[in-house]
């Protein structure tokens, strides 16, 4: 039963879903967790894969760049294919000073600029936050060696633009880092009672530029991300 961006069947997805943004990286994470990996949707070029990783069913599929794109895979995975939970996993630009890049941020909490989420309940200013259970898998599967921040972090809607004294007020008021979808998928699973995580990546500071990884960097030092998100598809 394909979707208008799905065209997998009915249980082709496992209960859990790992979603970076890039397809390419979807594939590769793919391959990388799964000797079984199997190519079950590429509408678009948006590549979805199931096997199993550590002897349970897993997949793996894109979401794009963005909240709209998020939120139609996640709308569709969560209402027609039985998943049940999604944990984001991708890079982002540190904002607050004690983050630095290549360490891994898990989001509780996303803010926003987008309307995304402003729609979803009347008169409401809604709250996307993470579920707290694959939070603690993620933060618990942490590598002790590595530096791994929680708290929030924000979804903005442009990635060129900026708003004058905007990111100096987030990183006043501690949020450590910026990306592009979390929020709406926050939302998403909210909306239909499943859980959701974000695992993020620093890859560049917005306020140093000093150490920002390269193309290359930011495709291959995710796995203290990756390690953390399995552990809260698993748990």
């Amino acid at each position: 039963m394909a979707t208008p961006h799905i065209a997998a069947e009915p249980g082709d997805f496992a209960p859990a879903v790992l979603m970076p943004g890039d397809p390419k990286r979807a594939e590769r994470i793919a391959h990388l967790l799964m000797e079984d990996a199997k190519l079950v949707t590429d509408v678009r070029g948006m590549m979805g894969f199931t096997g199993t990783c550590n002897g349970k069913p897993l997949s793996v599929m894109g979401s794009g760049m963005g909240q709209p794109s998020a939120t139609i895979y996640a709308t569709e995975l969560f209402s027609q294919y039985g998943v049940e939970r999604i944990i984001r996993v991708g890079t982002c630009g540190g904002i607050a000073p004690q983050v630095k890049v290549g360490d891994a941020i898990v989001g509780l909490a996303a803010h926003t600029d987008s309307a995304m989420n402003s729609l979803r309940i009347p008169n409401v200013h809604f709250s996307a936050v993470a579920d707290f259970e694959l939070a603690r898998a993620a933060v618990d599967a942490a590598p002790a060696d590595k530096n791994v921040h929680v708290g929030a972090i924000i979804s903005r809607d442009h990635f060129y633009l900026e708003v004058p004294g905007q990111t100096e007020t987030l990183a006043k008021y501690g949020v450590l880092g910026v990306e592009m979808e979390a929020a709406a998928l926050y939302g998403a699973a909210a909306e239909f009672g499943k859980q959701a995580l974000t695992v993020l990546t620093v890859s560049d500071h917005l306020f140093d530029h000093s150490s920002d990884m390269t193309a290359q960097e930011r495709e291959e030092n995710f796995h203290t991300a990756l390690t953390m998100a399995v552990a809260a598809a698993h748990c």
